[in-house]
């Protein structure tokens, strides 16, 4: 046995391409922020016409 401790396999270099790669990562972030304002308009489109049909909901 030796004193010395093992040590661990370098990672292997990315190759650009896949989940690991700086230009996924900038895609699924401006997707995200995509469906985050897609979604964030949906919303308040929806509360806005709920409040017109109450406005003009007979009384």
């Amino acid at each position: 046995m030796s004193d010395e401790a093992e040590v661990p396999a370098a990672a292997p270099a990315s190759t650009g391409i896949g989940a690991g790669s700086e230009k996924y990562k900038q895609k699924a972030v401006l997707l995200r922020v995509l469906v985050y304002v897609f979604v964030t308009h949906f919303i308040a489109g929806f509360i806005t016409l709920l409040f017109y049909l109450g406005q003009h909901a007979p009384k």
